[in-house]
């Protein structure tokens, strides 16, 4: 898991200062509206709201754009698009599974284009159920690595329900169930440790180890998937070693 983490991490870094960014704020924007219409405008009492207000903060989305997407959201502004759920299964290069989740208003487009990103870029769909079950359901800390060891995270977390802590190069990967995602980064807060972004992922359970053409092509087929407005999250089984991350790029 570390090298998929570890590219996960770096590539999220690399998204705040990515020439797409216009694309990256829209979809923490929808994110923010979708968590105020499920758990309503009060972010003490709405925890994932909380959490994509704060992941939208630290990229850096302005924080007018953050307000008018919660007044959407609760109901309080005309103008919310009814936005639904949908997740995708599919292989890519080298036979690695994937997920893609969309947050999507018109799921005939968003199923269109999923395909047609996947069959460009070496990769097929597949049925529902075929990939899901490679990957299980958790809750997701990363934490900033500066000037923390692992034992102080560790410690902070240990009886809020974290399954492990990985040190992932920069940062540190707090694994959990996702019904203790809340419990864990409370306690982050609680031992004043500030965390990059909390959220609910899938982990793969088996990870496919790729050279440098299957990075390079799985990423790219990544890439093509992450650009389409109605794509949220893309998760793949794959492991790559700190050297092909180098030769990647």
């Amino acid at each position: 898991m570390s090298g998929h983490s570890k590219w996960a991490t770096t590539k999220h870094k690399k998204a705040v200062v990515d020439a797409r960014r216009g694309k990256l704020f829209a979809k923490l924007v929808k994110n923010v509206e979708v968590a105020a219409r499920s758990g309503g405008a009060d972010q003490t009492g709405n925890p994932t709201l909380f959490d994509a207000i704060l992941k939208a903060k630290k990229s850096s989305v302005p924080n007018e754009n953050i307000d008018r997407a919660v007044r959407r959201g609760a109901g309080l502004d005309a103008g919310g698009a009814d936005y639904q759920s949908i997740t995708y299964e599919g292989y890519g290069p080298a036979g690695v599974a994937v997920l893609v989740e969309c947050l999507t208003d018109n799921r005939n487009r968003a199923a269109s284009d999923v395909r047609v990103a996947m069959t460009r870029n070496g990769g097929q769909m597949a049925d529902p159920g075929s990939v899901a079950y490679l990957f299980n359901r958790k809750g997701v800390v990363l934490v900033p690595a500066s000037g923390l060891g692992e034992d102080d995270v560790l410690m902070a977390v240990l009886d809020a329900g974290a399954e492990e802590v990985n040190d992932v190069g920069e940062a540190f990967e707090v694994v959990s169930e996702p019904t203790d995602l809340v419990a864990v980064r409370s306690a982050l807060q609680a031992a004043g440790i500030e965390y990059e972004s909390a959220d609910a992922s899938f982990l793969p359970t088996v990870s496919i180890p790729l050279d440098e053409d299957g990075a390079r092509k799985v990423f790219r087929l990544i890439e093509a998937l992450e650009d389409l407005d109605d794509v949220q999250n893309v998760w793949a089984n794959f492991d790559v070693s700190d050297e092909v991350l180098e030769q990647v790029g």
